[in-house]
């Protein structure tokens, strides 16, 4: 049986990776580093080598063709070692999200047989694998209809008495689909069977969808924040965002916020329903107003000229939320003005204004049970003003 060894930093892409190629009939090695690439690239005497282009490791150091070190993506260290130093004939295939046009040359120039860019299909990587080292024991080109995207996501969904709305069957044919995506489902103390309908959710799919549970109800804000604190503790999400549990905001709209950052300087992008952006919020006009005065209050609170702060999806980097969700925020509807609120005080009001990118969606629906009521809309007004001294 022929053998490959997958080297990559990111959990989900080694699995959805290692599941395709045992299906063909390959014997497969995962590593999820370097070093330990190197160890099974020794002992196991592969047959096809596929790696990562951007693994960073602290303590590994980077050599270049002179053998002087050198800051560079360590998946070109692998390379170098396999192909320079032990002189390998084996093929060895790069997988990357890096379009950086030197880092590719210079994996050509030290042997690399193949590149493949993310995104790309299960199937696509099959034919490439049985194109250098030929069929697996299973003769199967047909791959169901699955991506590798470019980057690994985190979504946290903060969940409380979804039990009647929650479209448990969407949610697994997306990740069935987007192998590159973790859904984090987060219980915020529901009194009816919503733990309960995570849980099934979650089971036979737990790489790809995890249930925090808070045992008491805390609030939106709070839920979202303890689920965006859970995923950032892993290395492998490139970026993390949350979306709502009814899928207001549905999965198309929320894939070209994540394609807006992964290709962009941008460290947060923002969903937005307003009407002047293409989207009609509400047909009750009194509602309406309402709605469009609160904005300008936050616009003026915030001097940033962002049209809808209270779309339940965005998309952020680490970074941000390193810098932003380590304390409690103090409204339970106003968390993402709060949010932008610490950006501004953390990197000053022009640098944040850099770093923000609002978006409008294709798509919203107000499922029942989601619009918040008159009197909480009026609510709003004074929590804004309780925002404004807070972070004066």
């Amino acid at each position: 049986m022929k053998k490959i060894l997958i080297v990559d930093d990111q959990k989900l892409v080694l699995l959805s990776l290692e599941k395709c190629l045992t299906d063909l009939g390959y014997e497969v090695f995962t590593s999820s580093n370097v070093k330990n690439g190197i160890l099974k690239f020794n002992t196991y005497n592969p047959d096809l080598v596929i790696s990562d282009i951007n693994m960073y490791e602290d303590d590994f150091t980077s050599l270049d063709e002179n053998n002087e070190p050198t800051l560079i993506a360590s998946g070109l260290d692998l390379l170098y070692y396999i192909k320079v130093i032990k002189e390998s004939p084996i093929p060895f295939m790069i997988l990357s999200g890096n379009t950086d046009e030197d880092i590719i040359t210079r994996g050509f120039e030290l042997g690399a047989a193949d590149y493949m860019k993310k995104p790309l299909s299960l199937k696509e990587i099959g034919l490439r694998v049985r194109r250098l080292i030929g069929s697996g024991t299973i003769y199967k080109v047909e791959q169901a209809n699955q991506l590798i995207q470019k980057g690994v996501i985190g979504v946290v969904i903060p969940c409380y008495n979804e039990e009647e709305r929650l479209q448990s069957d969407e949610f697994k044919e997306f990740v069935g689909k987007n192998l590159g995506y973790h859904l984090c489902f987060v219980n915020d103390g529901s009194k009816d069977n919503t733990l309960k309908m995570l849980n099934e959710l979650s089971m036979g799919n737990e790489d790809r969808i995890s249930v925090y549970n808070c045992e008491k109800n805390g609030g939106k804000a709070e839920a979202v924040r303890l689920g965006m604190l859970h995923l950032a503790k892993e290395q492998q999400f490139d970026y993390i965002g949350f979306l709502d549990a009814d899928l207001a905001t549905n999965f198309d709209d929320f894939q070209d916020l994540v394609t807006t950052i992964t290709n962009s300087n941008f460290q947060i992008v923002s969903g937005s329903r307003m009407s002047r952006m293409g989207a009609n919020i509400t047909k009750e006009s009194a509602r309406a107003i309402i709605s469009k005065t609160v904005n300008f209050i936050i616009r003026k609170t915030l001097n940033m000229e962002i049209n809808d702060t209270q779309c339940g999806a965005k998309i952020m980097t680490k970074e941000i939320i390193e810098k932003t969700f380590q304390t409690k925020f103090l409204t339970k509807w106003l968390f993402d003005v709060e949010i932008f609120m610490r950006m501004k005080k953390t990197y000053g009001l022009q640098e944040a204004k850099e770093m923000i990118c609002e978006q409008p969606l294709k798509r919203w629906i107000h499922a029942d049970g989601s619009k918040l009521s008159m009197k909480d809309s009026i609510k709003i007004v004074g929590q804004i003003g309780q925002i404004a001294f807070s972070y004066r």
